[in-house]
């Protein structure tokens, strides 16, 4: 095997985030943004939250038994390639799941009853396709 189809191997884990639903913008995103960046919606994930820009994805995670160790993951729009959402497309349907596909792996979104899948599909769109 070439070492760049073993790096390529390496880079394939699947990140992956549960949704539960949107939750109003968190204030203390604002260190984290730079000039011209401006946060769109936010979701309340397992321990902490996603908040979208109008440039990239952000995911604080807060970590261990007190939650006193957050890592933050910034997900630029440029580098996602594809995405796929899927649902059961009934009304009550439990959970929803969309998946990226990006230069750095594949990340995978796990959407609760809580979360529209049609407007967090639109989330990425809009970030993705505008000129």
């Amino acid at each position: 095997m070439s070492l760049e189809v073993i790096k390529m191997a390496e880079t394939q884990d699947i990140l992956e985030w549960t949704l539960i639903a949107e939750c109003p913008i968190p204030q203390d995103v604002t260190p984290l943004l730079v000039p011209g960046e401006v946060p769109v919606a936010a979701y309340k994930t397992l321990r902490d939250s996603a908040i979208f820009t109008n440039k990239r994805l952000i995911v604080r995670d807060a970590q261990g038994i007190t939650g006193r160790k957050v890592e933050i993951y910034s997900l630029p729009y440029s580098s996602i390639n594809m995405w796929s959402t899927e649902n059961a497309g009934r009304l009550l349907d439990t959970s929803a799941e969309v998946e990226m596909w990006t230069r750095a792996g594949q990340i995978k979104v796990k959407l609760q009853r809580g979360v529209d899948i049609r407007k967090f599909d639109m989330l990425i769109a809009n970030a993705l396709l505008r000129d």
